[in-house]
């Protein structure tokens, strides 16, 4: 066989590799497209869910109205926040100090601006150290809290989880920066 019939055997061959692994793309695309497609409301149910779950744990109330739209605070750590009535306000905050960048937190604040509970909505701490923030023996120094909250070690009363100072301090500054919000609003 001569070397050009190799040749153009061999970019035969490329050819077919090239257009088999293109149709196993789009096949896998379309597929996960679909998917997507199909799973996309569950997803936004199950995080409403969630949130609202969250809302009730840190200010039970009979109706929470999302305000985030008149806050003018300009604080970029605040996602949402919610008028619970004569109750309070539920602020969800994202704090900029976190271990994995991915915290966020609910905090309610009752009618005398006081935090009435926090609650994490959704964390990327790290198991056993950061993820303990979600425990209640930690949740419960932030109840009763006001003005600026700090871990102890900043000169202020919370307890930091150990080895997990900076989720700590990422969880005071959420209480802190949802004070402030509430405060806001009036």
């Amino acid at each position: 066989m001569s070397e050009s019939a190799i040749a153009k055997k061999k970019e035969a061959g490329m050819a077919q590799l090239v257009l088999v692994l293109f149709a196993i793309s789009a096949v896998v695309a379309l597929v996960l497209g679909l998917t997507n497609m199909i799973t996309e409301p569950y997803i936004k149910e199950n995080k409403q869910k969630v949130i609202n779950n969250a809302m009730a744990a840190v200010l039970p109330a009979d109706n929470y109205e999302k305000m985030t739209d008149r806050y003018a605070g300009g604080d970029p750590t605040i996602q949402d926040i919610y008028s619970a009535g004569d109750a309070g306000w539920v602020v969800q905050v994202k704090p900029s100090t976190s271990f994995s960048g991915n915290l966020t937190v609910m905090v309610g604040v009752d009618a005398d601006g006081a935090c009435s509970g926090i609650s994490i909505v959704s964390s990327g701490e790290t198991s056993g150290l950061g993820a303990n923030a979600s425990k209640d023996y930690f949740r419960a120094q932030f109840v009763g809290k006001s003005g600026t909250v700090q871990v102890a070690k900043d000169g202020g009363e919370i307890d930091a989880l150990t080895g997990a100072t900076i989720t700590s301090r990422g969880v005071s500054e959420a209480v802190t920066n949802a004070l402030a919000a509430a405060e806001s609003m009036g």
